[in-house]
């Protein structure tokens, strides 16, 4: 908000009271995303504290950014913005999108976020201590929400902002070297963190991990951002070795069923193909398409289908025809902020988190995509999603923290049904292939599994290790190797020997 306001007060205050007027006109469903009048936050919705100004996570923080981004909200001193994922309204000017981001009860100024917040620097230039979710105040005239670095070292970050009038909520890149951020002087701005936030990495910098079916390679992203492996040679685990590429902060890595492709998001939201070649990773090629901020990818077992989130919030695809990437092209429907997508080995169903907080599902019929449709439950902020290789269950977190599952059963889909433990809030899902086994990590940090016996879901039970937070969570086809990070950030394996799992044991080298 700028400092213009200030003198302007009045006849905002004005124009507020005309649009309070004009309520009635306006819908107030909660399916209604669009400008609505100014006034306290009625809701967080389905990504955000669990009350207006109560604890939030920097994971949530980003997500609920990224929602508007997703949404192109409009700037705007006047009219304010809501809908089904963050809540709302929220005045969708500069300071109206750091109350709506960090989940206030109204919407603030630039000169009142001071108040809920501890000043970390009192002048951003060359500050490298920034962490997701933090505000970058210009307390006179404007505001910016720090996302994740792009490279630390040398002071390049993403920031989320409303920026101006006939402008929308996006995402730019920054520096502390640099003189100027958003078009004002950087020495102008002080660092906010706000009082109620909860650290984790979530939403920022991920840690991805990426297992292959035969449990032979692991793909990850390492400390300098390069995209890495490691891989099995005469039984033994070898590397970490480059496989080409450097990752954006928040990008995931996915690799096919046979380790011949590894896609990711560069630094330009790019969507990303390593591939062998004689036995060598050649790449990274850009296959088509942006990724919006937090997008995830999956991928089909043979690697020639790539599902990711454009910067519409749209769920779309790149495929291969006459060896040659196509698309990106719709698949149907829009995926909340914080969704992954899980693809099924055939690649004819993918499945995501809508804006409503539903598990979806696009399909495949008559070799055109149709969908989505809901298929059972809703997922809390946050939550995990994984399916097994014939598409037939599918498992997330509902809105109590329960790990549950969706089944077909005479072509139908049936659930949620618990299937037993309380993943982290941060914790990926992993499926096996056949659909007996589901990975997770648990509020402890533990890395668990569920399992099938006699038809019947069993645990939770720890399998071995910590998990970091932001750690991604990766299994082969059988479901006897598991891939993690460690509290440490090493890359590390439990494995199935003699019935009983085993480990953690160090795969070679450290994630991000």
């Amino acid at each position: 908000m700028s400092s213009t306001t200030k003198k302007r007060g009045v006849a905002a205050l004005a124009t507020v009271s005309l649009l309070g007027a004009m309520a009635a006109l306006i819908p107030t469903s909660d399916a209604f995303a669009g400008t609505v009048p100014v006034g306290p936050a009625t809701s967080t919705g389905s990504i955000g504290p669990a009350a207006p100004g109560g604890a939030i996570t920097q994971g949530q923080i980003i997500a609920r950014a990224h929602d508007w981004i997703s949404n192109a909200v409009p700037y705007s001193q006047s009219l304010a913005w809501k809908d089904n994922a963050v809540g709302g309204p929220y005045r969708a000017d500069c300071s109206g999108f750091i109350s709506m981001a960090w989940g206030l009860k109204d919407s603030l100024v630039t000169w009142t976020l001071p108040d809920v917040s501890t000043v970390t620097a009192k002048n951003v230039i060359g500050y490298t201590g920034l962490q997701p979710g933090d505000a970058l105040d210009y307390t006179a005239d404007h505001v910016v929400l720090f996302d994740s670095w792009i490279d630390k070292s040398a002071g390049t970050f993403y920031y989320d902002a409303e920026h101006r009038p006939g402008t929308v909520a996006d995402q730019t890149k920054g520096s502390v070297y640099a003189s100027t951020l958003d078009g004002h002087a950087i020495t102008n701005y002080e660092a906010l963190r706000y009082k109620n936030v909860v650290a984790t990495s979530a939403g920022g910098v991920t840690s991805p991990v990426s297992m292959d079916a035969g449990a032979t390679h692991v793909a990850f992203v390492d400390g300098s951002g390069s995209v890495a492996n490691d891989w099995v040679s005469n039984g033994a685990w070898q590397g970490p070795a480059g496989i080409g590429g450097r990752a954006r902060a928040d990008s995931p890595v996915v690799l096919n069923a046979n380790a011949e492709h590894a896609f990711f998001i560069d630094a330009d939201g790019n969507v990303m193909n390593d591939w062998v070649s004689n036995g060598v990773w050649q790449g990274p090629s850009a296959i088509g398409g942006k990724a919006r901020p937090g997008s995830p990818i999956a991928t089909n077992a043979a690697g020639t289908l790539v599902a990711f989130v454009d910067v519409n919030g749209d769920v779309v695809n790149d495929w291969v025809a006459d060896g040659a990437w196509h698309g990106p092209s719709g698949l149907g429907g829009k995926a909340r902020g914080d969704s992954p997508l899980a693809f099924n080995a055939a690649g004819d169903h993918v499945f995501f988190i809508d804006a409503n907080g539903n598990v979806v599902n696009d399909w495949v019929s008559n070799g055109v995509w149709q969908g989505p449709s809901g298929i059972g439950g809703k997922a809390r902020a946050g939550s995990g999603l994984a399916t097994d290789a014939a598409g037939t269950h599918v498992a997330f977190v509902d809105a109590s923290g329960n790990l549950v599952n969706d089944w077909v059963s005479d072509g139908a889909w049936y659930g949620p049904s618990g299937m037993g433990g309380q993943p982290r809030g941060d914790s990926p899902l992993a499926f096996n292939a056949a659909g007996d086994h589901v990975f997770f990590i648990d509020a402890n940090g533990n890395v668990a599994n569920d399992w099938v016996s006699n038809g019947v879901w069993q645990g939770p039970s720890g399998i071995g290790g910590k998990a970091r937070a932001g750690s991604g969570l990766a299994t082969d086809a059988a479901g006897t190797h598991v891939a993690f990070v460690d509290a440490n950030g090493s890359l590390a394996n439990d494995w199935v020997s003699n019935g009983a799992w085993q480990g953690p044991s160090g795969l070679g080298g450290t994630s991000r």
